[in-house]
């Protein structure tokens, strides 16, 4: 079985534009969502807590021998185009090839399923250390805009579907057969 390290994000001080609720709380609730469905797909799951950091989380991805890495996060805009920005970003570690197919697969998914589609964009990045830090191949999603009314409330509104998405996507990129979960 192959095996997945889900990273949600530990930042509970990156409130959501309303301050109703925060970055760590919402990403933790997708990444909650997505573990049904991934182990349905016959993925094991790891998982960071919300006292890691992304080096924590990176020690232990690599302790637990995980074949991808997938930190789930929400981003913001810097201080002067707080609230204006929209869109998805999908990091990977600059040069690894797994890393971007990894991040090709996401991003086009994510475009499926995205309010601003035509702003769902693969970057190539040295500077996170989850990326860096970790041995198996690795992707950072930015999912949408916290500090954005319409994005943020997208993600609340979407939290199946986003975990959803990327269940299928960790599926797609393990070359295994997507099986949802069986509601109880």
């Amino acid at each position: 079985m192959p095996t997945v390290f889900l990273s949600p994000s530990t930042q509970e001080y990156n409130a959501y534009y309303d301050g109703a609720g925060s970055e760590e709380y919402y990403m933790n609730r997708i990444a909650d969502a997505m573990v049904p469905d991934l182990e349905a797909s016959g993925i094991t799951v790891l998982r960071n807590s919300t006292s890691d950091t992304a080096v924590t989380s990176a020690q232990k991805s690599n302790a637990g021998n995980a074949e991808f890495h997938l930190a789930i996060h929400s981003n913001a805009a810097p201080e002067n185009l707080a609230g204006t920005l929209r869109g998805t970003d999908v990091y990977y570690y600059t040069g690894s090839e797994l890393g971007r197919r990894a991040a090709d697969i996401f991003a086009n998914n994510f475009s499926m399923i995205s309010p601003t589609p035509q702003r769902v964009h693969v970057i190539a990045t040295s500077r996170l250390a989850e990326l860096r830090r970790t041995a198996a191949p690795a992707i950072l999603i930015e999912i949408a805009y916290h500090d954005n009314p319409d994005d943020a409330n997208w993600i609340r509104a979407n939290i199946r579907d986003i975990a959803r998405n990327l269940s299928v996507s960790t599926a797609d990129y393990f070359g295994v057969p997507f099986r949802q979960a069986v509601s109880g």
